[in-house]
């Protein structure tokens, strides 16, 4: 009888994190909706499900390329923090961008929790990377932030050799404590070959700025790694976030002249 109640608690479980996981994703679109300007909304698919993603396109007929960029834990591809910075002065530079709605848990659910939900975020940024592709879209670049990043290393990681991803940006990269497949962030980093940038500010999340030295020493291989630490800011960059998205958009320049 124990076991039987056993196994229902943890089936009813499992069916309210998938609940709150997609009423969670269908809310914020909503939210989105009603207070939407620049750029325009599409929905994208993977083998599952539909996700919304943003799309902001530059003046020009033709541009340098395309910015996907993914959001940290339980946010949303248009939050005030840094996506929509980046989202909307990309475009402004020429450079389109593609911002993600990244699979969510419930309100209250820890990280560790949300490496089960990496291989979706994989399937979301192969649905949007093929969806350039078709437009014929030349240069992408991703940009991660916190979990965002970590999402993106795992996706590189996992197409070493099959990726059309030109260059890839980690905002706040942690390197969690973990057995987890998933969050094998040091090993991820030492075999990416793309030009990489791994950016932080200096009273980041201990996660964050205590592997730092790990990860600059994970990138050495790679020619094109570079680390920059941003003065004086914190996780969320709230005294200067245009410092954290100049710095990124001078970077990817660089790299695709």
């Amino acid at each position: 009888m124990f076991k039987a109640l056993l196994f229902v608690s943890i089936y009813c479980q499992a069916a309210s994190s998938w609940a709150a996981n997609e009423i969670r994703e269908l809310e914020y679109a909503e939210e989105i909706k009603s207070s939407f300007f620049t750029g325009k909304i599409i929905w994208l698919k993977t083998k599952n499900k539909s996700f919304m993603v943003l799309y902001t396109e530059t003046e020009d007929v033709e541009n340098l390329g395309t910015v996907i960029i993914l959001h940290p834990m339980g946010g949303h591809p248009n939050q005030k923090k840094l996506i929509s910075p980046l989202r909307t002065y990309f475009p402004e530079h020429n450079w389109a961008t593609l911002s993600l709605q990244m699979p969510v848990l419930g309100i209250g659910a820890k990280e560790q929790e949300y490496y089960a939900l990496f291989d979706d975020a994989k399937e979301r940024i192969q649905a949007a990377i093929d969806y350039l592709l078709s437009a014929k879209v030349k240069n992408i670049a991703l940009i991660g932030y916190g979990l965002g990043g970590m999402m993106a290393v795992y996706y590189i990681k996992e197409n070493a050799n099959k990726t059309d991803i030109d260059a890839l940006v980690a905002i706040s990269l942690a390197v969690p404590e973990t057995d987890r497949n998933q969050a094998q962030i040091i090993d991820f980093i030492s075999s990416i070959k793309q030009p990489f940038l791994d950016i932080f500010a200096e009273f980041d999340v201990p996660e964050v700025t205590k592997s730092a030295r790990q990860r600059r020493i994970a990138g050495k291989n790679n020619p094109s790694y570079r680390q920059f630490e941003i003065k004086g800011e914190g996780h969320l960059f709230l005294h200067d976030e245009g410092l954290a998205v100049k710095r990124i958009y001078s970077w990817i320049n660089k790299v695709f002249r």
